[in-house]
């Protein structure tokens, strides 16, 4: 990297480091004053949103529901000749609807804002505006991120301080079906990927595998989405799991029965993740010792800023961490993405489930995790 490059990235880095707005600069070799707040000069910054339905390549299933479509709001900020791109989207068991969205949305004033560095004041408010709405506010946070990166010229990856080259490999889910659907499924990804995650917490849990493995011996990941009902007979199948190339388990039982799920992370040959139990910063505390990791989702924690202060804490902790995704256009797919070379484990494949993406932005090579130097969350509109 050149001299003036360098620079330039040391500058910017403060950002993420929660340095003030003035700094100590160099844009031309000689020390100098840099104050961000020239970057904006009073306009305000305009917040714009509109409905956006997900296709699904497949009929997607869990242990609790099926649907062929995903319900999303995309969201935009503009500022100064910029635009930062944002997306909600809502799967059922989260709670919310495009009407909730739409309406949170609508309520928050950003044109009183005229430094859009100010990611904690600006966050802070939004997040005030009600207790719930994590996918809204995590549309703004994305949509706010990726404006800041574009302004700054640099992916987040690099003002987090982070090695692209250290991406996981990315998991590729394959939902819950008869065996010839899962045959199928497996046949178009066993080749472009390096770990698969199956769906189960039904009564054909076994079969799921076992068809799987008619077709592919890759590494498996399993979630249960709190489909197991007993303890020890989730136990048992995790034993039977490990002697079948499983490598970690996702959430075995109901997030209220923290007590059993502890006892079950206790006794697993095989990390045990939590899902559904963990929302926020604020959860890790009382799940501490429950599990041996979190799966952060942007659209349940609120967004970017969240999500790398729980895998900082995480790993503090010593908790492992997991990067998922709901289903989801490459625009909140790429957000997460930018946070990949702290996780242990990655499941970031919501934009490869869907038939209508709007962006193109992280790509999977060869089943990893691959960055782009474009700056922001690294996304190009389609």
């Amino acid at each position: 990297m050149k001299r003036r490059d360098f620079l330039k990235t040391a500058c910017v880095g403060a950002i993420a480091a929660g340095a003030g707005s003035t700094l100590i600069g160099c844009t031309s070799g000689k020390p100098e004053t840099f104050n961000f707040n020239k970057l904006g000069t009073g306009k305000g910054m305009k917040l714009s949103f509109e409905p956006y339905e997900l296709q699904l390549r497949h009929t997607f299933t869990v242990a609790s529901y099926s649907r062929k479509t995903t319900p999303g709001v995309q969201v935009r900020i503009d500022y100064e000749g910029f635009t930062g791109y944002g997306e909600a989207s809502m799967p059922p068991y989260l709670g919310q609807t495009v009407e909730s969205v739409t309406a949170f949305l609508s309520r928050v004033d950003l044109g009183q804002f005229n430094d859009p560095f100010q990611l904690d004041t600006i966050l802070a408010y939004v997040d005030s505006l009600s207790p719930e709405d994590g996918a809204a506010k995590a549309a703004i946070d994305i949509a706010l991120h990726d404006l800041v990166g574009k302004l700054l010229g640099q992916p987040w990856w690099r003002l987090w301080g982070l090695d692209p080259s250290k991406t996981p490999n990315t998991t590729f889910t394959i939902g819950i079906d008869t065996p010839d659907v899962v045959r199928e499924k497996t046949r178009e990804c066993a080749d472009r990927f390096k770990i698969l995650k199956v769906k189960v917490g039904l009564d054909n849990d076994k079969e799921m595998i076992n068809t799987i493995r008619e077709i592919t011996d890759l590494p498996l990941a399993v979630d249960a989405n709190q489909g197991w009902k007993d303890r020890e007979q989730a136990l048992d199948e995790i034993f039977w799991l490990k002697e079948n190339g499983i490598v970690m388990v996702e959430q075995p039982m109901a997030k209220e029965r923290l007590e059993d799920n502890a006892w079950i992370t206790e006794r697993s040959p095989l990390p045990i993740f939590a899902d559904e139990s963990i929302q926020r910063l604020a959860d890790i505390p009382s799940i501490k010792g429950a599990y041996h990791g979190i799966n952060i989702k942007l659209m349940k924690c609120t967004g970017m800023r969240e999500a790398w202060k729980m895998a900082n804490y995480a790993h503090a902790e010593g908790m492992r961490v997991m990067l998922g995704c709901m289903t989801e256009t490459s625009c909140a797919v790429s957000a997460a993405a930018q946070l990949s070379p702290v996780a242990d484990f990655a499941d970031l494949d919501g934009n490869l489930l869907i038939t209508n993406d709007l962006f193109k932005g992280m790509e999977v090579v060869d089943g990893k995790v691959t960055l782009s130097d474009r700056p922001g969350i690294g996304l190009i509109k389609l």
